[in-house]
């Protein structure tokens, strides 16, 4: 993994990588030594991958969680870590069993089997200040050992888009799949955001051929910065992820990468050189569509 000479003066973000099995048990110890990790480097804020919990395939209902459940193994673990360390902590995606629902109302439970892939964002106090549900399910076909995914058999997707403001970045919530629809990143460039995170665990086939490509095009066009923190290694006897969790600059440059295996990259932001950018070239007002 290369090294980031870091500016103290700008925040420091984080993207973990992880190889989850089924043993949700070792996942969550592996996670918090992987977050530990990242805290050292001084990141402020800390993307885990997509089914960072558990990667094994099978239904995920008996490890769902209702929102907002801090004595819930995955939800207190994260609220810990993140009050522990005092960081940002993007928690990857959990397994909900609630939809969301505005403050107050009694969240209605999924009653199919299926589950909500949530992406939670939790301040720097332990709070849960941002959930953002997966849009995009991945259903389709690829040449691999597993050769058919079918994601809407365990999950219902999610219809909203999910910005929040933090002390590091007006950051934008996306998941895995997500990065192959442009509109979604569109409406987060239209409110303004400054950092994407893309918690992922693409296949070995599709990200060889297109993980670095789409995330280095999301942050090139919409000139912001993108945190792609995957999967990366072998799972069981049929799943094999990609890895090359990478953070990108929104001019393209890739700033930090691992191409597989557990561990951590992390990047300084320059919000000053963003806004510049932005300014010298104004695409949100040139646009025609």
């Amino acid at each position: 993994m290369q090294q980031n000479d870091v500016e103290t003066s700008k925040p420091v973000v984080a993207a973990i990588q992880m190889v989850s099995g089924g043993d949700i048990q070792k996942n969550v110890r592996d996670a918090e030594r992987l977050i530990d990790q990242a805290a050292g480097r001084g990141a402020a804020l800390i993307v885990l991958p997509e089914n960072f919990a558990v990667l094994d395939g099978g239904p995920l209902a008996r490890f769902a969680e209702r929102e907002g459940d801090y004595d819930a193994l995955l939800q207190g673990m994260l609220s810990r870590k993140a009050r522990e360390h005092g960081v940002y902590l993007v928690g990857g995606t959990v397994p909900l069993i609630t939809r969301p629902a505005p403050e107050g109302v009694e969240p209605e439970v999924l009653s199919d089997g299926r589950v909500r892939p949530a992406s939670l964002l939790f301040d720097p106090d332990g709070r849960l200040m941002a959930r953002y549900d997966k849009i995009h399910l991945f259903d389709v076909e690829v040449s691999d050992r597993q050769a058919r995914y079918a994601e809407s058999d365990s999950f219902e997707p999610g219809d909203q888009v999910v910005v929040a403001e933090t002390p590091v970045a007006r950051l934008g919530l996306t998941i895995c799949y997500d990065l192959r629809f442009p509109e979604l990143y569109r409406e987060l460039f239209n409110e303004q955001v400054e950092l994407i995170t893309v918690p992922a665990a693409f296949t070995k086939v599709t990200g060889q051929a297109h993980w670095e490509v789409l995330l280095r095009a999301r942050a090139i066009e919409n000139q912001c910065y993108v945190i792609g923190a995957g999967q990366g290694g072998v799972h069981n006897e049929t799943r094999e992820t990609f890895g090359h969790s990478m953070i990108i600059d929104p001019w393209g440059r890739v700033l930090d990468t691992l191409p597989g295996g557990e561990g951590v990259v992390s990047a300084a932001l320059d919000l000053d050189q963003l806004h510049e950018l932005r300014r010298k070239m104004p695409i949100r007002d040139h646009r025609k569509f």
